[in-house]
């Protein structure tokens, strides 16, 4: 077992000595990093500074800080047994070090299996939101751009559909920014909504493979589309997923909401910081958070800036917008 020796001083810092076990020098290496990179961030995203003699490190800074880093440290040696890290993955670390360890515990088991693979939560507002879809009919995802939201709910959906939970995936878009301008666009209707389905298209392509995608939408399992052909439909059987719903609005929340039949399940994700309707239009999103809170079956997934899992300043980005007082 690996162990750990404490010392404080008068200015409220702590140093803390401990061991990696078990002693394995490619594991220390992938830890490390590229000449120590890896150990370089974490100084610097912590304020801590981190000393090393193979696998005997010491952990010195404010005494809030380090026995959170050291457990940090532990938890990315502990990763290297699986994969190999770098500095992405070393953000989502950072991420998380603020969780409960019992929080921790519980939400590692949570994963997303597909044929291609497992994809883990990255976080606990993710794990949350990932165990929301599986237990209720109808699920919100609401937050900035970044945190996971399209990325998971795709993969839910591919996941449902592999396991024959449901026999169709609906995946929709409103097509807010071509409006009454799609007739100026160059190309036939599918190809002028095609750039605002793209993202959808991406995650499936990732996750099942483009051969198989397209078998599948050929065979109308799979449906890609804009959310005007959602009108007067009824989905049974079926994994429904609206994306971007911040521009949908009031009349065509209500419209898509309605469609959702038997053993269906929908998820909603959008972001209300970026609604791009006309003034005089109200984000269906925006209501109908509003109108359904409360109401059994339906859940609700909120996302914060350091939930953003892309590069580390999108996160610090969209936090600045959050904290910004309006002009």
């Amino acid at each position: 077992m690996s162990t750990a020796a404490h010392s404080l001083d008068p200015a409220d810092n702590a140093s803390i000595r401990f061991e990696l076990d078990p002693v394995d020098s490619e594991r220390l290496m992938n830890l490390c990093g590229q000449f120590d990179q890896h150990l370089r961030l974490l100084e610097n995203r912590l304020g801590i500074e981190i000393n090393n003699r193979a696998h005997q490190f010491q952990v010195s800074g404010k005494t809030a800080i380090v026995q959170t880093a050291v457990n940090l440290i532990r938890d990315l040696y502990q990763e290297t047994r699986e994969s190999v890290l770098n500095q992405a993955q070393i953000h989502l670390f950072l991420q998380q070090a603020n969780l409960e360890t019992v929080d921790k515990h519980t939400h590692s088991d949570i994963r997303i299996r597909t044929r291609r693979g497992y994809i883990k939560p990255k976080g606990l507002t993710q794990a949350r939101y990932i165990e929301n879809i599986r237990t209720h009919d109808v699920n919100f995802g609401v937050g900035p751009a970044g945190t996971g939201k399209t990325w998971l709910a795709v993969a839910c959906a591919v996941e449902a559909l592999e396991r024959d939970e449901v026999k169709r995936l609906i995946l929709v878009r409103p097509a807010v920014e071509a409006g009454e301008r799609l007739g100026f666009l160059p190309g036939d209707l599918s190809q002028k909504i095609d750039p605002y389905l793209r993202p959808m298209y991406d995650a499936l392509f990732e996750m099942m493979g483009i051969e198989k995608v397209n078998r599948l939408i050929e065979r109308n399992v799979i449906e890609v589309a804009p959310l005007a052909y959602m009108r007067g439909r009824t989905l049974n059987d079926s994994f429904i997923l609206l994306d971007e719903a911040q521009n949908t609005t009031a009349e065509q929340m209500k419209m898509f909401l309605t469609r959702l039949g038997f053993g269906s399940t929908a998820v909603i994700t959008g972001d209300i910081t970026q609604i791009d309707l006309l003034k005089h239009q109200v984000s269906g999103l925006k209501q109908v958070l509003d109108i359904l809170k409360g109401v059994d079956g339906i859940s609700f997934s909120w996302f914060h800036g350091h939930d953003v899992v892309r590069h580390q300043l999108v996160q610090k980005i969209v936090e600045a917008y959050e904290h910004k007082q309006p002009v």
